[in-house]
């Protein structure tokens, strides 16, 4: 992944398409769904996660319906405050989609501030991922989901690659580990690993705490996914918690890295498309006609792909070096060996947990 990580019942599909989305959605009147706007505005991440949504999403949108789209970069936390703004004054938002991290929309959606998206033609056609959990709407939809994994380095394990979080715990690998600088990704392998359940999150997380205890005796490193792909270049690590995206890519581009999804399982994300609240009936109805086309087989095969992360739609294929991959989950089945935390759960209590990391961290 280029960004900073945050980063979280398969049914038959059929491609979607902005024609037939129209006919599922409310009636707002013939002249809501004649009357486009000339743009849309859309809060993207830059470089290539902006490149991967113009051509998987973007330019099919704007080839069916002659809206162009325009791209919003802003940190989600001045996108949030900016559309606070927004609403105290009662004018429209700045961005018509929003695509963001899943937690970050939960934190809208908690408040109210997102518009519905349910009717949309696409939705009952995806994986159950997609769905928001602790949600009965769909004030939100995750895109695409990806995983925390174990990297490690294939010559530091030549005969028989770790299967188990506890590896990390290894002797013969203390001041070779790495981490993620806030903990983020480990949270839920660590309260497995120690002897806990995911269901205990966040009630009792001493199983969690214990792990992370043992594993500050083990002499981390601690940084962000390129300081760990330095590291694993200069065979200075030979394990570390990881995500997917950012391993595959060092190991597409000639890096001595592997991965495994370990026996207790591996921490699940995802990230979202949503709608502000604010906008005119217009705005909102061509708003919920990108979501939808974004979730077509079409866009996401190129939009995900283009990524590397597996989307929410059951009919994109997978990259030939991830068919079959745990950590690359395609079918409902997939998530079934990795570790979700809902988001409801993971932004009321995830500040609290990186501080309570980095406490004994720096014990």
């Amino acid at each position: 992944m280029d960004r900073q990580h945050a980063f979280g019942r398969r049914r038959f599909l059929r491609a979607g398409a902005i024609g037939t989305a129209a006919a599922a959605l409310p009636v707002l009147g013939a002249e809501t769904a004649d009357a486009k706007p000339n743009v849309l505005t859309v809060r993207v991440w830059g470089g290539n996660w902006r490149s991967a949504i113009e051509t998987g999403v973007s330019r099919g949108f704007t080839a069916r319906t002659g809206i162009a789209i325009r791209y919003d970069e802003s940190d989600e936390r001045e996108l949030l405050a900016r559309l606070a703004t927004a609403a105290k004054q009662k004018q429209a938002p700045s961005v018509h989609v929003c695509w963001t991290t899943s937690n970050t929309a939960t934190r809208v959606a908690l408040r109210g501030n997102a518009e519905e998206l349910a009717g949309l033609t696409n939705l009952d056609r995806l994986l159950a991922i997609a769905k928001p959990e602790g949600f009965d709407t769909w004030p939100y939809v995750n895109a695409y989901s990806y995983t925390y994994v174990l990297a490690y380095r294939p010559k530091a394990f030549p005969k028989v690659r770790p299967a188990s979080w506890k590896a990390l715990l290894d002797p013969g690998v203390r001041g070779r580990v790495a981490l993620y600088h806030d903990g983020i990704g480990l949270y839920a392998a660590a309260q497995v690993a120690g002897g806990g359940k995911i269901a205990d999150i966040p009630k009792n997380m001493k199983a969690c705490w214990e792990f992370v205890s043992k594993l500050h005796d083990q002499r981390p490193l601690f940084g962000e996914d390129p300081d760990l792909r330095s590291w694993f270049e200069r065979g200075e690590v030979d394990l570390a918690c990881m995500l997917l995206p950012s391993a595959r890519r060092a190991r597409l581009e000639g890096l001595p890295i592997s991965w495994v999804v370990p026996v207790e399982g591996a921490k699940l994300d995802t990230d979202a498309l949503w709608i502000p609240r604010g906008w005119p009936a217009r705005d909102v109805y061509w708003a919920r006609q990108y979501v939808n086309h974004a979730l077509s087989t079409e866009a996401q095969q190129a939009w995900c792909g283009h990524l590397g992360l597996p989307g929410v739609n059951p009919l994109v294929r997978a990259p030939d070096d991830m068919v079959g991959d745990p950590a690359y989950p395609t079918r409902d089945a997939d998530f079934r060996r990795l570790l979700r935390i809902p988001n409801t759960i993971q932004v009321e209590n995830e500040k609290d947990w990186v501080e309570k990391f980095r406490d004994v961290m720096q014990g």
